[in-house]
């Protein structure tokens, strides 16, 4: 297996397009991910104040992820009035499913956020929106955190997905693999893709530290 791995990176032609399809990749789980979180904070926000929305905002981020992920890529052309290959049926599906996947965690932070600095806060005159940008979101950190870091694992999986309709990154190799009847490159993309999501893990942990420096004091 290892010679059949390495006869295959030996051409050039073949690692150059393991190195694009790894770009493809890692831009494919990580965009939706940053404007997923943007999306899911302020609707965690204002699920958390409101505790009337907290049914809506949940349950409708429970019906978007309960989709499957090749059902929504295969409607993502007709919705958005794309072309079937078009990368952005990926990105916008993933984006969905990140904005769902991160909405519950994020009221979860807030939650968290213990009361009496949201009273103290307060007392000092930090008007709502101030209070939540300079006090409860980066007090959410830690426990918001941890949802992104499920998030970013999922991405990189479902990406893998879009492989089907003609646009997954490294799954494209998985693709290549089965209609060849060849390992290589069936290996080498699930090595990627693991190794891929256990990088992302390590450096949201790491940005969660520096953004977090009492927690380590503590």
């Amino acid at each position: 297996m290892l010679g059949d791995i390495g006869g295959y990176l030996s051409s050039p032609s073949n690692r150059g397009k393991v190195l694009e399809l790894l770009g493809q990749h890692l831009v494919l789980a990580l965009l939706p991910l940053l404007i997923g979180l943007v999306v899911a904070v302020p609707l965690g926000w204002a699920a958390h104040r409101r505790r009337w929305l907290r049914a809506a905002v949940f349950g409708s981020a429970t019906v978007v992820y309960t989709v499957p992920a090749l059902a929504l890529f295969v409607i993502m052309p007709g919705l958005l009035g794309t072309r079937i290959l078009d990368q952005a049926n990926v990105l916008v599906a993933l984006t969905l499913y990140t904005g769902a996947l991160l909405v519950r965690p994020v009221v979860d932070a807030l939650d968290a956020v213990p009361g009496p600095v949201v009273a103290a806060a307060t007392a000092m005159g930090y008007q709502p929106a101030r209070r939540f940008a300079a006090v409860e979101l980066p007090m959410a950190i830690p426990v918001l955190t941890v949802g992104v870091r499920v998030a970013s694992v999922s991405n990189i999986s479902l990406v893998s997905v879009g492989a089907l309709i003609g646009t997954g990154g490294l799954g494209q190799l998985f693709t290549e693999g089965f209609q060849t009847r060849y390992l290589a490159p069936i290996v080498i993309g699930i090595v990627l893709i693991v190794w891929l999501a256990l990088v992302m893990d390590l450096l949201l942990v790491g940005l969660r530290r520096v953004t977090t420096p009492w927690t380590r004091a503590a």
